[in-house]
C-alpha cells in the first residue's frame, strides 16, 4: 500500500503542536505559514485531526465549489456557534441548508433590496446630526450602533430606542467575546490537547444568558408578525411568508429564528467593522481620502445620497473593496473533509480540517502588488483585477454570503453620507490593535477626533 503524501508546515511543539504560536497571534501566524511554506501546509491543533491551511486560488475554489459533496462547514460541532446560529445558513449543511438558502433568496432579491437604500441614509444623516466639529468618538461603536439601527429596522421594521440597542449590543458583544475566547485561549486549547478539555465548559453562564436575550427579543417579535401578518417591507415580512414550492411548507419559528439571527449578527457586525476600518485607513491616507470627499461631493452634491448614486461613485467603491482587502471582515473560513480527498497531489484524510484565510490571501505577494499598501486605484484595472478565489471577502461557490449585495450598497451608502459630512484624525498613540474573532474587529475601538468639512 503507497505511502501517504502529506505537505509539510511549522514544526511546532511535539505535544501542543502549533496550538501555542496560532493562540498568541493568528495573524501573524497565518500569514506567515501562507508565504513561507507551499500550496497547502499542514498544521497540528488538535490531538486527532489534521489541519490544513490552503494558498492555491485553484484548490480554494475546488472547495468552495464542493462538487462532489466532499466538504462541509462542521459548524454544528462548535458548542458556541450551535448556540448562538443554530441551523441558519450560516451553519445548516445539505438539503435542509438548500431548502432554507431558497426560501430566503426572495427576500434579498434586487428589487426588494434596493428599497432599504433610503433607510440605510436616513440613519446615516441621523447619526451625523448628533456630532460636533471636534469631537472624541469610538468610531467603531458608532459604527455599531448605526449598523444596528439599520439591520433592526430592515429586519423587522422596528426602530430600537437607545437603550434597547445598546442593550442588545452589549448582548452581540458577549457572544464575539465569548466565541474569541474559545478560538486564541492557549489555555483552553492545551487542556484539550492533553485531554482535559473537560475542565473548561464550552459555554459559560454569561454567553448563555446573553443568547437568551436575544432569542426573547426575537421570539417576541416572531409572535407580533404571527398575530398580525401582512408584509411591512422588513426582511422578516418576506422570510415569514415565503413557502416551499415543492410542498407548501414555511418556516418553523425556530428556523425563522435561526436565520434571523444570523442576518442579525452578520448584518450589522461586519459592515460596522468594515467601515470603522476604511474611516481608519483614510485618517492615515489624506490624499485618499480627499479624492473620495471631491467625487462624493461631485456624484451627491448637498441632497441625500441614492440608490441611483452607487453606479457613479467608483471611488468609493474601490474604498471599500480596498478595506476588505487588507481588513476583511471575515478573516478565515475553515471546512471538514467527509471524505479523502487530494489536493495538488496530497492527500487530506477524512475528518480534517481545511483552512482558507481571506488574510493571507489579499495580503500575499505572489497575487497582490505592494499588498500592505492601501491603494483603492488597484481596482481601476480591469486587466489586474484578482480572480474570485484570491479575493473573497464575502467567500465564494454555492454558500457565498447570500447578503453580498446588501453589504456592498450599504458600506458605500453610509461612507459616501459620512465624509461628506467629517474627516476623521485618529486620536490613539498605540498602534491599533485587531482582534480575529468570528469577524475582525478593533479590540479596543478607534477613538477618533472629528472634524466638520
Amino acid at each position: 500500500m503507497p505511502e501517504k503524501t502529506m505537505p509539510t508546515g511549522p514544526k511546532g511543539n511535539p505535544v501542543l503542536g502549533n496550538t501555542i504560536e496560532f493562540g498568541r497571534d493568528p495573524l501573524r501566524f497565518i500569514t506567515k505559514c501562507s508565504q513561507q511554506y507551499g500550496e497547502i501546509v499542514r498544521l497540528k491543533f488538535e490531538k486527532d485531526r489534521e489541519s490544513f491551511l490552503l494558498n492555491d486560488p485553484e484548490h480554494i475554489q475546488y472547495v468552495f465549489m464542493n462538487k462532489g459533496g466532499e466538504f462541509s462547514k462542521g459548524y454544528q460541532q462548535d458548542p458556541i456557534m450551535g448556540l448562538v446560529f443554530g441551523n441558519g445558513l450560516l451553519t445548516s449543511e445539505g438539503s435542509f441548508w438548500l431548502r432554507q438558502r431558497r426560501l430566503s433568496q426572495p427576500a434579498f432579491h434586487p428589487g426588494r433590496i434596493a428599497d432599504y437604500a433610503d433607510t440605510m441614509v436616513r440613519y446615516s444623516e441621523r447619526t451625523v446630526t448628533k456630532w460636533n466639529d471636534g469631537d472624541k468618538r469610538d468610531i467603531n461603536d458608532e459604527m455599531m450602533q448605526l449598523t444596528m439601527g439599520i439591520a433592526t429596522k430592515t429586519l423587522f421594521d422596528l426602530d430600537l430606542h437607545q437603550g434597547d440597542s445598546r442593550d442588545a449590543s452589549r448582548a452581540l458583544d458577549t457572544v464575539m467575546t465569548a466565541f474569541n475566547t474559545q478560538m486564541t485561549n492557549v489555555f483552553r486549547h492545551i487542556l484539550h490537547l492533553i485531554g482535559l478539555g473537560r475542565l473548561v465548559p464550552p459555554v459559560n453562564r454569561q454567553l448563555k444568558e446573553a443568547v437568551a436575550d436575544l432569542d426573547n427579543m426575537i421570539y417576541a417579535i416572531i409572535e407580533e408578525r404571527r398575530n398580525h401578518p401582512g408584509d411591512r417591507g422588513d426582511l422578516l415580512s418576506m422570510l415569514i411568508s415565503t413557502y416551499d414550492e415543492d410542498d407548501g411548507s414555511s418556516m418553523t419559528d425556530q428556523q425563522l429564528r435561526d436565520e434571523v439571527i444570523t442576518l442579525f449578527l452578520a448584518g450589522h457586525e461586519t459592515t460596522a467593522n468594515t467601515l470603522s476600518w476604511a474611516f481608519y485607513l483614510l485618517s492615515q491616507h489624506p490624499d485618499i481620502e480627499e479624492k473620495l470627499y471631491q467625487e462624493v461631493s461631485r456624484v451627491v452634491g448637498d441632497r441625500p445620497a441614492t440608490l441611483a448614486d452607487l453606479s457613479k461613485l467608483s471611488y468609493t467603491e474601490n474604498v471599500i473593496k480596498e478595506t476588505l482587502r487588507l481588513q476583511p471582515t471575515v478573516w478565515l473560513i475553515s471546512r471538514y473533509a467527509e471524505q479523502d480527498v487530494t489536493l495538488g497531489g496530497y492527500d487530506i484524510p477524512a475528518g480534517s480540517e481545511v483552512m482558507i484565510s481571506q488574510w493571507a490571501m489579499h495580503r500575499n505577494p505572489r497575487y497582490f502588488n505592494d499588498p500592505l499598501t492601501f491603494s483603492p486605484e488597484r481596482w481601476d484595472n480591469s486587466d489586474n483585477k484578482p480572480s474570485k478565489y484570491v479575493y473573497f471577502p464575502f467567500g465564494g461557490g454555492p454558500r457565498i454570503c447570500i447578503g453580498e449585495r446588501f453589504a456592498m450598497m450599504e458600506a458605500m451608502l453610509l461612507l459616501a453620507t459620512i465624509v461628506r459630512e467629517f474627516r476623521f484624525e485618529l486620536v490613539d498613540q498605540l498602534p491599533i490593535k485587531m482582534e480575529p474573532s468570528i469577524t475582525l474587529r478593533p479590540k479596543h475601538g478607534i477613538n477618533m477626533r472629528l472634524h466638520k468639512r
